[in-house]
């Protein structure tokens, strides 16, 4: 199947992913280079995710998000914490760095039908990280042909407070 007609195309890449050694430190770079702060931080673990599949088998894993804005792009920073996953996959193979291309889909099921179509896998998913447990995200087994992976993501509808703000709330 070609994807130009496919929904996942429409809205362009909006999410670059770079797995990280250290999230506060990476954090702090890119604030105090770039001035990017109001950094959103959550784990990603159960409960929090309701499910996590790696390779077609559920699995327990949990990595540390940071998430902000690059202008309108959002930057997600991932270190991971324990289990095995596509972020210790990509940090054996090529080290710290940019993981990811993520593609924001309203239908997840529907871009993963396409996406099988187009002769891809998923690599690991998860999702329920939403107030309403929805929120689902698709890595997809897309580096061999396309020389990066890609990231569905099903955006939830609400999302829950972070953990944590970096550098911290500002005094308005």
């Amino acid at each position: 199947m070609d994807l130009s007609r496919s929904m996942i195309l429409q809205k362009g890449i909006g999410q670059l992913g770079f797995v990280v050694k250290d999230l506060y430190s990476t954090m702090e770079a890119y604030c105090n280079r770039f001035g990017i702060d109001d950094w959103r931080i959550y784990t990603y673990k159960r409960p929090f995710l309701s499910f996590q599949n790696y390779r077609g088998r559920e699995i327990s894993y949990s990595a540390l998000i940071g998430l902000s804005y690059f202008g309108p792009t959002r930057i997600e920073l991932i270190q991971n914490l324990e289990g095995e996953t596509i972020y210790t996959d990509f940090i054996r193979k090529h080290g710290y760095g940019l993981q990811h291309l993520g593609i924001y889909v309203e239908d997840m099921q529907e871009a993963l039908r396409d996406i099988r179509a187009a002769g891809f896998d998923i690599e690991m998913e998860g999702g329920g990280f939403g107030l309403d447990g929805d929120g689902h995200f698709a890595y997809l087994d897309t580096e061999p042909v396309c020389g990066i992976t890609y990231e569905l993501i099903e955006r939830p509808k609400r999302r829950p407070e972070p953990e944590a703000v970096f550098p911290g709330r500002k005094q308005h």
